[in-house]
């Protein structure tokens, strides 16, 4: 064999075995930017289907369109206790499988109308002391608190609040001599 053939091979495999350890076949990888939750990415993209069926879009953006599934994670992972972000993440963890168990699909498998249905009966579920019981406290207790932050953080956006409702600061300037029936659309929120 030739002195070059020989280097040659040494050379590839030592650079195979520096690129193994960078090979990761674990499940599936921990989003690091929420520090305090252990999400993963198909957890998120669940998220976002499930605030997707929440505010779908229309005439106006829904809360995909507004990426509102980073304000749930955020709220949660910046502003919940570590008991409450557990009861969140075991929801979380527990709603696929039950989904597959109560309709026989994947949560995204659902038509729209389905969807809805079948968050407004999971999201009244309560438990008791069985493990089953808890399960389904943990659940309801997601998705309830999905459906708040899905809400007020799509009121909050920067859409809603410069396009559809815009908001003023003072309550508007003062004109005396104008006749009612030329107002405007009342401002919510000024």
């Amino acid at each position: 064999m030739n002195r070059r053939h020989a280097l040659r091979h040494i050379a590839l495999i030592s650079g195979g075995l520096a690129l193994i350890p960078s090979c990761d076949f674990s499940k599936e990888d921990i989003l690091a930017a929420y520090e305090n939750l252990k999400i993963t990415a198909s957890q998120k993209a669940l998220l976002a289907a499930i605030s997707d069926s929440i505010i779908p879009a229309g005439e106006i953006k829904g809360a995909l369109d507004l990426e509102v599934v980073d304000f749930i994670l955020v709220m949660v992972n910046d502003c919940y206790t570590q008991e409450n972000r557990e009861k969140f993440t075991a929801g979380l963890e527990a709603f696929p499988d039950y989904t597959e168990k109560s309709t026989g699909k994947k949560f995204e498998a659902l038509s729209t109308k389905e969807k809805e249905t079948f968050l407004l009966e999971a999201g009244a579920l309560t438990g008791d002391d069985t493990p089953e019981g808890k399960r389904q406290a943990s659940i309801g207790y997601f998705l309830s608190s999905v459906k708040r932050f899905t809400i007020q953080g799509y009121m909050a956006s920067e859409y809603i609040q410069t396009e559809i409702i815009p908001y003023s600061l003072i309550p508007g300037e003062y004109n005396g001599a104008v006749l009612i029936s030329d107002l405007q659309k009342p401002r919510i929120n000024g």
